[in-house]
């Protein structure tokens, strides 16, 4: 009996201590994986019936019905005083109200007010949104299609594609699943998902109207308010914050019926797969007139993927300047060409210049499809990383070639939005900056045991107020060691005098402190 009774007890120690060991070194599972990867997973786990492409008498039931759960609707609040908006406030104003969001108009000193939508792509709820729809935000509030409420957590903005990553604590949300853009045809039925006018949940059909359209609307520097000449509202865009330098369009253009608070909704084809962030309309009202634009899913995944890994985008760089060619530059350069890039200079050292292109080449196809406009090779350039390799075919003196570019990467720019509140997810975004863990490699560097690195600042935060520049690595909040963001989470939550004590070091390896204050 005894030897009965060791031989249980054994068994048991052994497999608690094994269970104890599994516990210690379980990872999350999600973790190095795609959002794309994510959802094969999801859709293994919980199959339905296959969403098939209507023919003959057209039926969007199906697809309306997979994805509207996942449409959120999404309300922001700014502060009255908040740094860099009360100057241009009524363009501001206008240019929400005639092309992305609903804005009040704000009473003196009272929080301003927008709306927009989002889409769900991770079941522990990832959202993807536009910047525009979150930029500058004190406060960002989800409503989910079944009328829960969450506050949400700004993960990190691009304003290069108007794109942005946020987040909720929650488990087990509806997805909607992501699509090939590339697949995408012209005349092809979509659905376009949203909150247009406050009215949540609503479904508009139309057709694909066109594909790698570049409107003018990121980043533009044209200063002309007349909304006749300007239906785009760029002078509009740009007065909002600054404009991103390298900015990148390839919009899908639909006339499926988008709104002010259509922003951020989906875009999905007749099987209810996501194809596009809807982002901006063409109107010389303000209101749906015929033309809407959409961010290609296949963009938006490699900016979302970075986003929830670096807090910002890497991006890798052919090295070139280029002009779209045209009968009438083609006329001004003396060329015969008028289909491709023309390139007016080739950067020192970048990858085309590596890989042998010079001044006066003209690039007419990207991967083995021809160049009809630069978005046609911006918006392929933009889905790869710094190290990755682009195939590209170059006229020379009559004669083309097959080069390939190794891309080069660029020094992060400081992408820009700001928050201020009590909860964890307004502290966090007061803050107004995105944190990275750091590597064993960092930490060896800066002699620390501990720490995240700022991979973005946004304007209006502490960060920006405090002068901690990207690169910077913050150690300790409230002297307790900080290594994830949900470290930052307790820390700034936790404060009993309304201050927080943050420490760390700038890029240059000098030590600095400073204090948030969270109240």
């Amino acid at each position: 009996m005894r030897k009965i009774g060791l031989t249980m007890l054994t068994a048991f120690l052994g497999g608690a201590m094994a269970l104890g060991t599994y516990k210690v070194f379980e990872k999350d599972p999600n973790a190095g994986m795609t959002f794309e990867d994510r959802q094969k997973v999801y859709f293994t786990s919980n199959r339905t019936p296959e969403i098939m492409s209507s023919a003959g008498e057209l039926d969007f039931t199906q697809a309306a019905a997979a994805v509207t759960p996942a449409v959120v609707y999404i309300r922001t609040t700014y502060n009255a005083n908040q740094s860099g908006r009360s100057s241009g406030q009524d363009q501001l104003e206008q240019m929400f109200g005639e092309m992305f969001g609903q804005r009040a108009r704000p009473q003196q000193q009272a929080p301003q007010r927008a709306s927009g939508s989002g889409v769900i792509i991770s079941p522990d709820g990832y959202i993807v949104t536009n910047n525009h729809v979150v930029a500058n935000a004190s406060k960002v509030q989800i409503t989910t299609n079944d009328h829960r409420e969450f506050e949400a957590k700004v993960i990190g903005t691009d304003p290069n594609t108007d794109l942005a990553l946020i987040k909720i604590s929650a488990t087990n949300l509806p997805i909607v699943k992501l699509g090939n853009s590339d697949d995408v045809r012209v005349g092809e039925w979509v659905l376009a998902v949203g909150n247009p006018f406050n009215l949540t949940s609503t479904v508009t059909a139309g057709i694909v109207s066109a594909k790698g359209r570049s409107i003018g609307i990121i980043g533009s520097d044209n200063d002309d308010d007349d909304q006749n000449s300007n239906p785009f509202g760029r002078s509009r865009y740009q007065q909002q914050a600054p404009a991103p330098r390298k900015a990148i369009e390839s919009f899908i253009q639909t006339d499926a019926a988008i709104n002010p608070g259509n922003s951020g909704g989906a875009l999905v084809n007749t099987k209810g797969e996501l194809i596009g962030i809807n982002s901006a309309i063409a109107s010389h009202t303000g209101s749906y007139e015929g033309y809407g634009f959409a961010v290609p899913v296949n963009l938006a995944k490699k900016v979302l993927n970075d986003l929830e890994r670096f807090g910002s985008v890497k991006r890798g760089y052919i090295g070139v300047s280029f002009q779209e060619l045209n009968p009438d530059v083609a006329q001004q350069l003396n060329i015969k060409n008028t289909v491709g890039l023309y390139v007016n200079d080739v950067v020192a050292g970048g990858g085309a210049a590596q890989a042998g292109l010079q001044k006066a080449d003209i690039i007419t196809k990207v991967e083995g499809n021809t160049i009809y406009e630069s978005s046609d090779l911006q918006e392929r350039v933009g889905r790869l990383q710094p190290g990755d390799k682009v195939n590209l075919t170059v006229l020379r003196n009559g004669s083309e070639r097959n080069v390939s570019v190794t891309l080069k990467g660029d020094m992060p720019v400081a992408n820009r939005t700001a928050a201020v509140s009590k909860s964890a997810e307004e502290l966090y975004n007061k803050l107004g900056g995105s944190f990275q863990p750091l590597s064993p490699a960092q930490k060896a560097k800066f002699h620390i045991a501990s720490g995240v690195v700022v991979t973005q600042v946004r304007e209006g935060g502490f960060f920006e107020n405090a002068d901690i520049p990207v690169g910077s690595i913050i150690t300790n909040m409230n002297h307790s060691p900080i290594n994830s963001t949900n470290d930052i989470d307790k820390a700034i939550t936790s404060t009993r005098n309304g201050m927080v004590n943050i420490s760390g070091y700038y890029p240059d390896g000098s030590k600095f402190t400073g204090s948030f204050q969270v109240e």
